[in-house]
């Protein structure tokens, strides 16, 4: 990814995160909301996660391609786990805007996610994608180790059953 920037989310970015999930759900992933997905429950969805982002509850990456224009990508690192866990982090809503794809841009927030877990003291990462996906190919080739698939998992944003494929990395030192 050229000319580009991944840097923790503040409350300035809201309205294009807004965006960028606008435009995944719109583009049919599966990423918890049904389609049509209005403004104001993207803007909800995003308050709340950087509201929690504040509490240190889990790290907002964002990514700004310089190039295209503009904030075209996010993940979360999920650190709030149960006392049982503090060695875990889970990876979420891993999105990269359609206007901005097969340029690099989810490898690198993903690199970002991994080195943000470590920085963290985590040792070990879990998430789950939709089956068949561009995305599980990415965690693949990443080195991500697949657990299985659950069957009918989630609603496709349009409707319909798709199945999910869990996930885990352990990482290393850098």
């Amino acid at each position: 990814m050229r000319d580009a920037r991944i840097y923790r989310a503040t409350p300035a970015v809201a309205e294009a995160l807004a965006d960028v999930l606008m435009d995944c759900v719109e583009g049919g992933a599966s990423v918890s909301f049904m389609h049509p997905l209005s403004r104001a429950r993207a803007l909800a969805f995003w308050n709340e996660a950087l509201a929690s982002a504040a509490r240190g509850e889990r790290v907002v990456l964002v990514a700004e391609d310089l190039e295209v224009g503009g904030v075209v990508g996010t993940v979360q690192v999920v650190l709030a786990t149960p006392e049982n866990q503090p060695h875990r982090a889970d990876i979420a809503k891993m999105l990269v805007h359609r206007r901005a794809r097969r340029r690099g841009v989810a490898a690198a927030l993903m690199q970002a996610a991994e080195a943000t877990a470590r920085e963290a003291g985590r040792t070990l990462l879990v998430l789950d994608t939709v089956t068949g996906g561009d995305a599980e190919r990415l965690y693949a080739r990443m080195g991500w180790e697949r657990c299985g698939v659950i069957p009918g998992y989630a609603l496709l944003p349009r409707g319909g059953l798709c199945s999910t494929t869990v996930f885990y990395r352990v990482l290393t030192e850098p």
